[in-house]
């Protein structure tokens, strides 16, 4: 069972990312205060839950928290400054739009960068022990599966509505056959070198 809360003297917000490791698309953040007076039963790491459960999850979590906030880096920042940094910014500009300030920052992961003096911890697995990291990782999720299935409509060719920008077989081929958009992370390895392996 997740711990609500990392400690009880200061106003936290947990902060985690998505899409990290995709071939496409931006890396989208979020940022969750939970309410201490408002239970969210069923909160847990967005990548072991169903798509139908994050959604469901969502509706609680933007009722429910105290406050929360997404943010997103697009692709062409993301090359230009790269995939950690922002993963971080993402975190930092979420952070930096809820609507009340935290005193303390929760950071999924062992990677972060101060951020208007306001005091962090970086938590290794940190959706699978604490409550609001777990609650931003569900919302930074869904919000960036959404935003692919609009980028899905456009190029249908990508299955980007089934792969969500990552570098599955399928997604590498159709690279091959129909090239990259200007959604492709153009830092990222394609792995196309690969496909001969499959």
């Amino acid at each position: 069972m997740l711990k609500k809360f990392y400690q009880y003297e200061v106003l936290e917000a947990g902060c985690d990312e998505a899409g990290r490791g995709c071939l496409a698309g931006p890396v989208f953040a979020a940022a969750v205060m939970l309410n201490k007076t408002k239970r969210i039963s069923g909160l847990d790491d967005s990548k072991k839950l169903s798509e139908k459960k994050r959604l469901l999850l969502r509706d609680e979590i933007e009722n429910k928290a105290l406050a929360w906030a997404v943010a997103k880096i697009d692709v062409n920042e993301l090359d230009k400054i790269n995939i950690l940094n922002a993963s971080i910014k993402a975190m930092q500009t979420a952070a930096g739009k809820l609507s009340t300030t935290p005193q303390l920052l929760l950071i999924d992961g062992n990677r972060f960068k101060p951020y208007k003096d306001i005091p962090y911890r970086c938590v290794i697995d940190g959706d699978a022990l604490y409550q609001s990291i777990a609650a931003a990782s569900i919302l930074a999720k869904t919000y960036r599966d959404a935003y692919m299935l609009r980028l899905h409509e456009q190029f249908p060719q990508f299955a980007w509505h089934k792969n969500k920008g990552y570098g599955t077989v399928d997604h590498r081929k159709a690279i091959v056959l129909f090239g990259t958009t200007e959604h492709h992370r153009k830092s990222f390895s394609m792995g196309i070198e690969q496909l001969e392996l499959f």
